[in-house]
């Protein structure tokens, strides 16, 4: 038998039609390109969801650094707590408390009584006279609230208030980090705020007013509970760990985001579905926000006596928390949309192809009307897609420098795009209007023009 090939028999494995090695899309190199997709699909959807899970941590870190642990903004967020109904009211109580652990109508009644009799006054008139101490008790706590409440609705009880806190910051910092020291009390899960100075306020009031016996009011350090959690000291590892982070978090979040988004194969559906993703995260922490503050205050403990107080300095407290996750969740839904409409759907194509023609339109009637753009028009059709980027990271630096954004700063830079995309695209379709317009250049001599 010849040991000769057959010209029919097919080539040696591994070779090509002569002998050549396989060609670059042959089996092995289509295995290792399909595990190279699949290992960017899997570190894409872990990048994106791990951003997705960061968005509200790295919000919670922004409000831990910026405001709780920041001693000026902290101030400004708590300042007009000293002007908020429940707050004053729970400060009247507390006050007019202090005061009236020191001044006791019984007493004060029978003292003057015991002193008549001695002087011969009968003792049926001296039990009349001791029997008023009720009334005196009455009259007392009245004239106290009184001038407690003026006291509290007036401009000395809010530079006390801004002063106090301004004060008791490091106290705060000192129930969340262990660090620092104020005028503020904390005990276990409790922060409390000094009251004296009020108290004295008052004091001084009744004094004046002719009460002389409010003059032996010793100086009394009383406390008005500001909050209180039981979980306050598990607390502070995490807010150690978030100022640690500071305003870092949020830059490391957008950098992990970018990376799933250009891994991803199709990446604008990449984006708007971490986007998306990220929207849910944040409504999922603001529900547990609304939960948790529900929890807290039907479990207020005996030292908070005023809920209404409870739910004020609550809510003034995380109000920059609330807007941020609100913000997150607007813009979230304001990027997938974008992401949509600039794909190829039936709906997305429909409102572009609509928008164009409109532009068209009103483009042939501004040059009917003898209305041109010139070379504004030429320059905006030229490099339309360039322009329309650069809009697009404008704006989205513009949010990233915007100080503590809002959902109205999102409407807001989104109507500027969108008038921005609308003016580009009246000048673009002016610019081809006017090249349509232009007569075609003559040809070489002896030719006929096509």
């Amino acid at each position: 038998m010849s040991d000769a090939h057959d010209p029919g028999s097919s080539p040696g494995r591994g070779q090509g039609p002569e002998g050549t090695p396989p060609a670059p899309g042959g089996p092995g190199t289509a295995q290792g390109t399909a595990a190279g997709r699949v290992a960017r699909k899997v570190a894409s959807a872990v990048l994106i969801v791990l951003t997705c899970i960061l968005v509200p941590v790295a919000l919670l870190t922004t409000w831990v650094h910026d405001i709780v642990l920041d001693n000026d903004r902290y101030v400004s967020t708590v300042a007009p707590l000293a002007t908020d109904p429940a707050v004053q009211d729970a400060a009247v109580h507390r006050i007019t408390e202090a005061v009236a652990v020191h001044v006791d109508g019984q007493q004060v009644a029978g003292d003057i009584a015991t002193w008549l009799e001695s002087q011969g006054l009968p003792p049926r008139a001296g039990d009349a006279l001791k029997n008023l101490g009720p009334q005196l008790n009455s009259a007392v706590d009245q004239a106290v609230t009184k001038v407690a409440t003026r006291v509290v609705q007036s401009d000395v009880f809010a530079k006390v208030w801004t002063d106090a806190n301004r004060a008791a910051h490091n106290a705060v910092v000192h129930a969340l980090t262990g660090k620092g020291r104020g005028s503020v009390g904390v005990s276990g899960g409790t922060v409390t705020l000094d009251v004296g100075e009020a108290v004295e306020q008052v004091k001084k009031q009744l004094v004046d007013a002719g009460l002389s016996p409010a003059k032996y009011i010793p100086t009394v350090n009383k406390q008005l509970v500001l909050f209180h959690s039981d979980e306050l000291a598990k607390a502070r590892k995490g807010a150690r760990l978030l100022d640690a982070l500071g305003n870092w978090l949020p830059v490391i979040v957008v950098l992990i985001g970018v990376g799933g988004v250009l891994l991803a194969r199709g990446r604008r559906r990449a984006l708007a579905r971490t986007a998306l993703g990220a929207a849910f995260a944040c409504l999922v922490v603001a529900v547990a926000l609304i939960v948790a503050r529900d929890y807290y205050l039907d479990h207020l403990p005996p030292e908070v006596q005023s809920k209404a107080a409870a739910s004020a300095i609550f809510d003034t407290l995380v109000r920059f928390l609330r807007v941020s996750l609100r913000t997150a969740i607007v813009l979230g839904v304001v990027i997938a949309l974008g992401a949509y409409f600039i794909g190829p759907g039936r709906l997305p194509v429909a409102v572009r192809g609509r928008s164009e023609s409109t532009a068209d339109a009103t483009a042939r009637w501004a040059a009917d009307h003898h209305i041109r753009t010139g070379r504004a028009g030429e320059w905006a059709q030229s490099y339309r897609r360039a322009i329309t980027l650069a809009t697009l990271l404008i704006v989205a630096l513009v949010f990233a420098l915007w100080n503590h954004p809002t959902v109205l700063t999102v409407l807001l830079l989104v109507l500027v795009l969108l008038a921005v995309l609308a003016l580009l695209a009246l000048l673009a379709a002016s610019g081809r209007a006017e090249a349509e317009g232009q007569p075609s250049a003559p040809g070489p001599p002896g030719q006929e023009t096509a």
